[in-house]
C-alpha cells in the first residue's frame, strides 16, 4: 500500500472551485474520449445517506462511470492483461467540499487493486496538517506534496500554451497570470485540494512498480487538470450548479457518440 496526500493550490474560493471542477471534468472527459476508448457515463444522481469523513458529510451527487483505456496504461500491464479486463470502474460521492472516490477493476483484479481518492478542499494556502484526520499509523506511512501549477514541470506531450498558468489572464476576473515561485502567497482568493491518495496492487512482484507508477500517474493528471482549471476560468465563471447539471447531461449523451468512433485520444500512457 503506498499513501500520498497531493496538494494542490489554486487562486479561486473554494465556491467557485465545486462550478470550476464540475465544468473541467465534463471538458476533459471529451478530450480523452474517442476510437473505442473513453469514459462512460453509467450513473450521474443524488445520494442520501452516505457518511464520509467520519459522518461529517452524508449527501450530494453520487457518479459511476466506466474507463475503457487500453492505450492509457503501460505495455507491460497490456501484455500480462487479457482482453477487455482493462476496464476501470470509477465509483464517487461528491458531498462537496468533501469528495471520495473509489476505483477498482471488477471484472480482472477484483479485490487485489483498488484506489482509493479522498479529497477536502479548503480555503488556504496548503499547509493544514492532518485535514483528512488520519490515525497515526497512517500519518507515519503519508507523504505530502505539493503541486505547483505554475512552476511544476509538465510533460512536452502534455503542454498546450493556451493552459500554461504563467501566461493566462482571466478577462473576467483579472486573476494570472502566476509568475514566480511564491504566487501561492501573493494571490487573492486561495484555496487548497487535498487530495489523498491510497493505492494499494496485490500482485506478486509488481506490487511496488505498479503503485509507483499509479501515484506517478495521479500526479501528472492532477497537475494537468488543474492547470486546465485555472485556464479555463473565463469559461465556468458565473455558471451555476443549474447550467453544470445541464452540461453533465449533454456531456454524457456526447461521450458515447465519441467513444464509438474516431481516433484514441487524450492522455497516453508514459514510456515504460
Amino acid at each position: 500500500m503506498l499513501i500520498k496526500e497531493f496538494r494542490v493550490t489554486l487562486p479561486l474560493t473554494v465556491e467557485e472551485y465545486q462550478v470550476a471542477q464540475l465544468y473541467s471534468v465534463a471538458e476533459a472527459s471529451k478530450d480523452n474520449t474517442g476510437g473505442g476508448e473513453g469514459i462512460e457515463v453509467l450513473k450521474n444522481e443524488p445520494f442520501t445517506n452516505h457518511p464520509l469523513l467520519g459522518g461529517k458529510y452524508n449527501s450530494g451527487q453520487y457518479t459511476y462511470k466506466i474507463y475503457h483505456l487500453a492505450s492509457k496504461v503501460p505495455s507491460f500491464i497490456r501484455l500480462l492483461a487479457p482482453k477487455g479486463s482493462l476496464e476501470i470502474h470509477e465509483e464517487a460521492w461528491n458531498a462537496y467540499p468533501y469528495c471520495r472516490t473509489i476505483i477498482s477493476n471488477p471484472g480482472y483484479m477484483k479485490d487485489k487493486f483498488m484506489l482509493v481518492v479522498e479529497t477536502l478542499h479548503v480555503g488556504d494556502e496548503g499547509n493544514s496538517e492532518n485535514v483528512h484526520c488520519l490515525p497515526n499509523d497512517k500519518l507515519k506511512q503519508r507523504e505530502v506534496v505539493h503541486i505547483d501549477i505554475a512552476n511544476d514541470d509538465v510533460a512536452s506531450g502534455d503542454y498546450k500554451e493556451d493552459e500554461d498558468p504563467t501566461k493566462f489572464k482571466s478577462a473576467k476576473t483579472g486573476r494570472g497570470p502566476l509568475i514566480g515561485p511564491d504566487w501561492k502567497l501573493r494571490v487573492k482568493p486561495v484555496m487548497t485540494c487535498y487530495k489523498l491518495v491510497t493505492v494499494e496492487f496485490k500482485w506478486f512482484g509488481l506490487q511496488s512498480r505498479i503503485e509507483t507508477f499509479i501515484q506517478k500517474s495521479e500526479r501528472r493528471l492532477f497537475t494537468n487538470f488543474h492547470r486546465q482549471v485555472f485556464c479555463w476560468m473565463d469559461r465556468w465563471y458565473g455558471l451555476t450548479m443549474a447550467d453544470i447539471r445541464a452540461i453533465e447531461d449533454k456531456t454524457k449523451e456526447e461521450l458515447e457518440k465519441l467513444r464509438k468512433k474516431g481516433e484514441v485520444r487524450g492522455m497516453k500512457a508514459d514510456t515504460d
